[in-house]
């Protein structure tokens, strides 16, 4: 069971921790920060983009935000008596906070429902941080498996009182890994976006998948569709349990994507049993350490959890899954958005689906597995197609 502790930081901001046992007594933070304006004057700003229809955050004041500070200044690690940091503990299992540089919030509610050229808007909604470890090093995969559950734990937490929030249309939990992706922090965390509208990428799958639901007459989401033709298929899956199957995408854009998706449909990690959230946990631990096997070395990614948005019709028709992409398409080159992708969202892959579910297949993990479970990988040969064997591109 996790046991949550709340707490506040002494700008205001709100702390969790999450801890395996009972009885942790939070500190106070004692660096004395200036309190954060909690108004409109204290966020940044939305602005509505006419030609496309989409939302999009300015937020200025995140320039001057901590940058790769060495393991002797980073804020998320412990406090010391010597230095205090954003967590106020000399020790911790599983943190979330709000963020001190957030792209939205903190100030919370509606932006406006007819926006036109010219429209922007206090940026509403709530930015937080989630620690996975105490330790500067390391990474999610290396957790162990009772330590990662837990942080499936404190998503399904947070995901449930974010949604609460007035004006969230959205919640998004990620974890971007590694500098090539362009993260600020070295320490393993992750973050958790609350939107204030649903963004562009949901919005889009969202067309396609309230579609099929109507289609279906509500007796199977697009999601679960794909799930059991991928699982039929079995030329690209690379994990299946009892509840979750991983699989590279039909259509994968990235050189390294891999999906995790549950069998049945499920709007977000709140809506997850404990025997669900249990196996999530193992196959996430494995697949994360594939992904570092297939170049035997820490790949960076981002790891995407999409949840269903919070707006009429689409909570019913979307389900929740993680899209798991990595640029790394050799073991010492990486892919580029360029013209097409970048410009028209046109994506070129450099490989075949099949071919990069065959490496994750016959990856070998560089992390010890003790406690995590038995995850069997997929065995493509017993199905009718047989997967090609040619590795990534050079």
């Amino acid at each position: 069971m996790t046991h949550v502790t709340r707490s506040r930081l002494s700008d205001g901001r709100e702390i969790l921790y999450f801890d395996e046992a009972p009885g942790r007594v939070p500190a106070t933070d004692l660096r004395g920060l200036t309190p954060r304006a909690t108004g409109a004057d204290g966020s940044g700003e939305v602005r509505f983009d006419a030609l496309s229809g989409e939302w999009v955050a300015v937020a200025a004041h995140r320039q001057s935000r901590t940058h790769l500070p060495p393991a002797d200044e980073c804020p998320i690690c412990p406090s010391t008596p010597g230095r205090s940091t954003e967590i106020p503990a000399d020790d911790y299992q599983v943190v979330a906070f709000e963020n001190r540089f957030p792209s939205l919030g903190p100030v919370l509610g509606e932006i406006p429902g007819n926006p036109g050229w010219g429209t922007l808007a206090p940026a509403s909604g709530r930015c937080e941080v989630v620690t996975f470890t105490p330790s500067h090093t390391g990474s999610f995969a290396e957790l162990p498996w009772d330590r990662a559950r837990t942080v499936v734990e404190a998503w399904s937490h947070r995901t449930a009182e974010l949604s609460a929030l007035p004006g969230i249309r959205q919640v998004f939990p990620f974890e971007n890994r590694g500098a090539d992706i362009g993260v600020t922090l070295h320490h393993p965390h992750g973050q958790i976006y609350a939107y204030p509208y649903v963004t562009p990428r949901a919005e889009a799958m969202a067309r396609t998948a309230v579609a099929h639901w109507g289609e279906t007459a509500h007796r199977e989401s697009l999601l679960e569709t794909v799930v059991r033709q991928e699982r039929q298929d079995g030329s690209r899956m690379v994990l299946e349990g009892e509840h979750f199957s991983a699989y590279v995408p039909f259509a994968a854009r990235w050189p390294l994507e891999v999906h995790l998706a549950p069998h049945r449909r499920v709007p977000d990690f709140a809506a997850l049993t404990p025997e669900e959230k249990d196996e999530l946990t193992g196959l996430y631990l494995d697949l994360l350490g594939r992904v570092d096997g297939v170049y035997g070395s820490p790949t960076p990614y981002i790891a995407a959890w999409h949840q269903a948005p919070l707006a009429p019709g689409y909570r019913e028709a979307m389900g929740f899954h993680l899209q798991l992409t990595s640029p790394r398409r050799a073991a010492d080159k990486l892919k580029y958005l360029a013209g097409s992708e970048a410009a028209m969202g046109a994506f070129i892959n450099d490989v075949t689906p099949e071919a990069v579910a065959a490496r994750l297949r016959a990856a070998v993990s560089p992390y010890p597995a003790p406690g995590r479970g038995v995850v069997v990988p997929h065995t493509a040969a017993l199905h009718t197609i047989t997967a090609p064997t040619q590795g990534l591109p050079a």
